[in-house]
């Protein structure tokens, strides 16, 4: 009888190099560190009554500490089956609709908000110690706002979104080189060239918290609730 697979591969992790490579991923983690720097000042009793205006503050704060690409995000969904999924993306917008962001039907994203039209997003900006999280409800824009949200955007997203066969199998690096070339000339080219999958969605937020992290670990978070209609503001232990 031939061995059971898991018999024939070493377990590293008692072997004496894997005993070091573990040690020496554990230092490197304890030995990092976070918000060495005087991080600004949060009062919650001076926020405003509703969430949109100080998001907006924060990331424009952010960007001016220096914070590069403030306007990513991560975005979690969930399958049918319940099973999550995270990436990191690009908010497109935030006004009272909610927050805005776009990607192609098709892709796993796509799927999973047709599947459960719910979401969550985080935003973490490190040198100011401070990020946010928002989740609720997903709806999808009509085709020509989703037109709009691409054309507005620059060549190199046209050419992104014309690749297309986001979250597909992709045979080879070759098979991409060709379609983005391809996609990039026809950019160039045709710079309003539609693309029908693509789909702007908005996040109309049913909660969305703010932490201000501090030196001592004295955390201030500051969560809104929409409760029948209203935002409810509370404050939450760190």
């Amino acid at each position: 009888m031939a061995p059971h697979p898991e018999a024939e591969r070493p377990d590293h992790r008692h072997t004496p190099d894997g005993d070091a490579a573990a040690h020496a991923f554990h230092d490197l983690l304890r030995g990092l560190r976070v918000w060495e720097g005087e991080l600004p000042p949060f009062d919650p009793a001076q926020a405003p009554a509703a969430p949109l205006p100080l998001f907006r503050q924060w990331l424009r704060e952010a960007a001016e500490a220096g914070v590069p690409e403030p306007h990513t995000m991560t975005l979690a969904t969930a399958d049918a089956a319940g099973d999550p999924s995270v990436r990191t993306l690009m908010l497109h917008d935030a006004d009272e609709r909610g927050w805005h962001f776009a990607s192609h039907r098709g892709s796993r994203k796509g799927r999973e908000l047709a599947a459960r039209p719910r979401a969550a997003l985080g935003f973490y900006w490190p040198a100011v110690g401070r990020q946010i999280r928002i989740r609720g409800t997903v709806t999808t824009a009509g085709p020509e706002e989703s037109a709009a949200d691409l054309h507005r955007r620059s060549t190199g997203a046209l050419a992104a979104a014309l690749v297309g066969h986001q979250s597909e199998v992709l045979g080879s690096a070759d098979e991409l080189d060709r379609a983005s070339v391809a996609a990039w000339e026809k950019a160039r080219r045709e710079p309003d060239a539609p693309v029908p999958s693509w789909t702007l969605y908005v996040l109309h937020a049913e909660e969305a918290e703010f932490f201000q992290g501090d030196a001592q670990r004295r955390h201030v978070r500051l969560n809104y609730r929409r409760v029948a209609g209203r935002w409810e503001r509370e404050l939450l232990w760190p």
